[in-house]
């Protein structure tokens, strides 16, 4: 196997474990205390997140960053507060049929997004693999929702919440955009500290002007542990992961392993309530797995024909 290809399934690979860890984090979220800021508790999360990739970064090379660099990570970390901030706001404001029909829009904003940018290829044969994972993606929604489509609602609520997910089809698009006129580390954990660091900040200064601080007394020990599991795992982990992918795919095959997610979570579903396991789930999940092996099969196609390629 070609070095080319090696690395691109190793990335591939990287990104399949974050779907296997954000799919199966969302359970772990519904165990901490309810009335908790969260703004507050995200700002923490990254803050812990940060933290956990300090050892990795002090070794990277030039892993301090130049004042272009800094401003970058900014804008970068600002796409991560939209993001989260939005999403928390939207919580009790947009259904959850409605939050997981826009979600579904990421790869391909991703996609659209890389291409004015000039860091994604034009590609038919991608476009039609993220259009299928979003339609499996859209039903194993419906499957979860039971069919009732009155969830599913578009309001001024609902283009807010899209914004957030403009924000976080960005995230990758100027990681690729930094990389590729040389402005970012090269290291994916330096990457991915000063974002999370950057992200942390304007998520705090959200949460302190927002949310009442003294609603942090109220966390737990477990809660804090909660937190922290997943501050190192479903944040660090997760983006040093972004981070990586993104240095070898381009955004829209980075954030087509969004569309796992919701099969993950749905595998996590039954093996706590295996009753509900109907064939209403299988139209979904058969077009969400072929459409990540459609993407496998491009990826390493694509890695053959570069190894091909003289110098």
């Amino acid at each position: 196997m070609a070095e080319t290809e090696k690395t691109a399934t190793g990335a591939h690979a990287g990104m399949f474990f974050w779907a296997l860890i954000v799919g199966a984090s969302f359970p772990v979220v519904g165990l901490l205390t309810e009335g908790l800021p969260p703004l507050l508790l995200t700002a923490l999360r990254f803050t812990i997140a940060a933290l956990a990739m300090v050892p990795m970064v002090r070794t990277a090379a030039a892993w301090r960053p130049g004042l272009v660099a800094l401003l970058l990570y900014s804008v970068m970390g600002l796409c991560l507060a939209g993001f989260f901030g939005i999403m928390f706001w939207a919580a009790h404001r947009v259904t959850a049929l409605s939050m997981s029909a826009l979600f579904i829009f990421m790869p391909l904003l991703a996609y659209g997004l890389g291409r004015m940018l000039r860091v994604e290829p034009r590609a038919g044969g991608l476009l039609a693999i993220l259009g299928l994972g979003a339609l499996g993606a859209l039903a194993l929604a419906l499957a979860q929702s039971g069919g009732d489509l009155d969830a599913l609602q578009f309001g001024w609520n609902e283009v807010l919440f899209f914004l957030g997910v403009v924000a976080s089809a960005l995230y990758p698009v100027l990681s690729k955009w930094g990389l590729s006129r040389g402005l970012l580390s090269g290291d994916a954990a330096a990457r991915t500290f000063w974002s999370l660091a950057a992200g942390g900040v304007l998520i705090a200064v959200a949460g302190l002007l927002m949310e009442p601080v003294r609603g942090m007394a109220r966390m737990s020990l477990g809660d804090f542990l909660l937190v922290a599991y997943l501050g190192v795992f479903s944040s660090g982990v997760t983006f040093w992961l972004i981070q990586r992918g993104t240095g070898v795919l381009t955004p829209g095959a980075v954030t087509a392993y969004s569309y796992l997610v919701p099969f993950v979570s749905m595998v996590v579903l039954f093996v706590g309530q295996p009753e509900l396991i109907g064939w209403h789930w299988l139209p979904g999940s058969m077009a969400v797995v072929a459409s990540i092996v459609l993407l496998l099969r491009r990826s390493n196609r694509q890695a053959r024909m570069g190894a091909r390629e003289p110098a």
